[in-house]
């Protein structure tokens, strides 16, 4: 069997199931392999997303029309790795190997095989741009040169960033962000790293780990974390010594708060409700609302995302959003504080929301007072911008603070 050929066919099931499908890596099984081969399956696949526009320019030449999804994809996944300097004989061999299995494409072996030995060892070019749905408002909002920017940080596999739990001895290797977060060098599985296991940190990207530091929460302060999981944010929270209560709606999700809550042996009353119809037993003295959205800012984390989406949903996105505000801001303490975010680059989710929240209710905005915070990240209503192409690759998000009364 030619060597690595596991994770590449599984590699390009995964891409089929995206491109072929329309459907999203995250609500997808892992492939059923040993780790390494998982590990490395999951990579191609993202290596390819992110560098489509440059395998199909690679491509189009010598194809006169178009192949199955599978057979384009097993040429997608060649040519990046190609690119990248892999042996062209174990590629080729592997790419011929994997469209011989299936009897609907076995004869398509021989196309496979000629196409990839013209295309030689492609030089890489260009950046994956960002669909039109995505980047045109993006555009209007920041300037052709700066989504220039964020498309080519989304090109990158991005690092693992993890937050600090306060008076943590033992943490990954890695350099410290303005925020405090650390951007790890550490190699290997996460679970690896020093201090996971006696909970002194966990993965956060270093722009979701900004609400709580906006929020402020204090000591003894009954705090709502709507619409929690994953769950960072809660972590966050319990570990300022805030008595929180975590809502999210998927039940799964906030198994997996759990875990993390037990592995930092920190606490949080955890409730599984639909926050639209749920009811708090007492009103809250802070609230941070990660609101449900289109997802645009993880992009870099997630380059299935441009290629499953197309902008339909952010219409009803920016009605629960709506919703879910104005729920919030009613079970809070006069007085009381919330920070509402997304991770979503679209300003209709983000600047725009909070327009539509100023002018309907009886909210003041207060402005980020973080150190690190540039100037230029605050927009000019007082909410804090956040794209990818900051502090060398964060995730896009739009977070405000409002208070009530």
């Amino acid at each position: 069997m030619t060597e690595g050929i596991a994770a590449r066919a599984a590699a390009v099931a995964l891409l089929d199931a995206v491109l072929g499908e329309g459907r999203m890596l995250a609500q997808m099984p892992e492939p059923d392999l040993p780790a390494a081969d998982r590990a490395r399956a999951m990579r191609l696949t993202n290596a390819v997303l992110r560098r489509m526009d440059f395998t199909d320019a690679v491509l189009s030449p010598h194809l006169r029309k178009i192949p199955p999804v599978t057979v384009v994809n097993t040429l997608r996944l060649a040519v990046v790795e190609l690119s990248d300097g892999a042996a062209a004989h174990g590629v080729v061999n592997a790419a011929v190997e994997i469209v011989r299995r299936d009897r609907r494409t076995a004869g398509m072996a021989g196309l496979v095989n000629a196409v990839l030995r013209k295309v030689g060892t492609p030089v890489p070019h260009g950046v994956q741009k960002l669909p039109r749905w995505m980047r045109q408002p993006m555009v209007h909002a920041y300037g052709r040169e700066a989504v220039a920017a964020i498309e080519a940080v989304h090109a990158i596999a991005p690092p693992v960033d993890v937050t600090i739990r306060p008076g943590a001895s033992h943490v990954p290797q890695g350099f410290s962000l303005p925020n405090g977060s650390v951007r790890v060098t550490d190699t290997g599985a996460v679970s690896g790293w020093p201090g996971y296991a006696t909970g002194e940190w966990w993965v956060q990207d270093a722009a979701a780990s900004m609400a709580v530091p906006l929020l402020a929460p204090q000591p003894g302060e009954a705090v709502l974390d709507l619409c929690a999981a994953p769950g960072g944010k809660t972590l966050q929270l319990a570990s300022a010594g805030a008595v929180v209560t975590a809502v999210d709606m998927s039940g799964p999700r906030m198994a997996r708060v759990a875990e993390n809550l037990s592995r930092t042996g920190l606490a949080a009353s955890l409730v599984v409700a639909d926050a639209l119809v749920w009811e708090p037993e007492a009103l809250f003295d802070a609230i941070l609302l990660d609101a449900p959205c289109s997802a645009t800012g993880t992009v870099r984390r997630h380059p299935d995302l441009p290629f499953v989406k197309d902008g339909s949903e952010v219409g009803l996105l920016m009605g629960l959003q709506e919703q879910l505000l104005d729920r919030a801001l009613g079970w809070l303490k006069p007085g009381g504080r919330l920070v509402f975010c997304t991770c979503s680059l679209l300003p209709d989710e983000g600047e725009g929301q909070l327009a539509g929240l100023l002018a309907r209710r009886d909210v003041r905005v207060e402005r980020p007072a973080m150190p690190w915070v540039d100037a230029s990240w605050i927009t000019a209503d007082g909410g804090l911008r956040l794209r990818p192409d900051y502090w060398g690759g964060m995730d896009g998000f739009f977070m405000a603070r409002v208070v009530t009364g």
